[in-house]
């Protein structure tokens, strides 16, 4: 039996005068513990959908794989919550290469802390892609009512792979940096071309969002939420377009300008 995405419950619930008895759904919190080569990797905790999807691009973000064709058998044990992946190469994995900190060089800068994957795997994008305001608002609107999961439960982030015209393909998870690894994965397993797309999503930029979209290759990331500094400067030296707060008929954009129509009367 595959495990709920969404569990029932019974609220109480306050409507300014009175309380009512209801029956709510709520997003479900589901532990998956990845083994490479036999050896226990990580356990993430996500939603329990698009597993496949997510471990590939997890791994892929982890610096363990560059392309789908490195991993030569992935089985999920999705009632017990494990993930089984052999790779083509085997490699000794060093829990201080995913945990031990370091100051890298970014586009000539060294003030950035990275963990050693990411500075392995994070890239810096030269994408020329051009897209206005408004189609930046309309892919936002698009992913917020394509999201069934959020709607029903308000407990999960959205993230969706566009163009700069339509939506492509999304997913949700409780985690947001799940959902970008799951977008990543889906892109691996489909050899699907990065080139001139875009990232909307529901979640704060953080340093770790920035660094998970640069990981996958993307270049214009949009996002209805706040930043952080961190999340910025990091945009900023990896070449990516950070749009912040597209709500309603709103939004800031906080790093490279350039690929946002309408931006060259603007003095820099």
């Amino acid at each position: 039996m595959k495990p709920m995405v969404r569990g029932r419950l019974q609220v109480l619930r306050y409507n300014g005068q009175s309380l009512t008895k209801i029956e709510d759904q709520a997003a479900v919190e589901y532990p998956l513990t990845i083994f490479i080569d036999n050896e226990e990797f990580a356990t993430i905790v996500c939603s329990p959908t698009n597993l496949q999807e997510l471990v590939i691009g997890f791994l892929a973000s982890e610096g363990m794989i560059r392309n789908i064709e490195d991993i030569s058998s992935l089985d999920i044990d999705d009632h017990q919550g494990f993930a089984y992946v052999e790779l083509k190469m085997k490699q000794v994995i060093s829990k201080e290469f995913y945990s031990k900190r370091m100051i890298g060089s970014c586009c000539g800068k060294s003030r950035q802390f990275y963990f050693y994957n990411d500075a392995k795997t994070a890239k810096t994008i030269m994408s020329r892609q051009k897209i206005s305001a408004e189609q930046c608002l309309e892919l936002m609107t698009k992913m917020q009512e394509n999201s069934e999961e959020f709607q029903l439960t308000g407990g999960v982030h959205n993230a969706a792979l566009c163009t700069k015209n339509e939506l492509l393909f999304s997913y949700s998870d409780i985690g947001r940096h799940n959902a970008l690894d799951k977008i990543f994965g889906h892109c691996l397993n489909k050899k699907i071309s990065l080139k001139d797309k875009v990232i909307v999503f529901s979640g704060r930029i953080s340093s770790e969002v920035v660094l998970k979209v640069a990981k996958i290759g993307v270049g214009i990331l949009i996002s209805k939420s706040a930043p952080t500094t961190l999340g910025i400067d990091l945009a900023h030296d990896l070449g990516i377009t950070a749009i912040g707060f597209a709500r309603k008929n709103q939004l800031n954009i906080y790093t490279h300008p350039e690929r946002i129509v309408g931006s060259e009367c603007f003095p820099k």
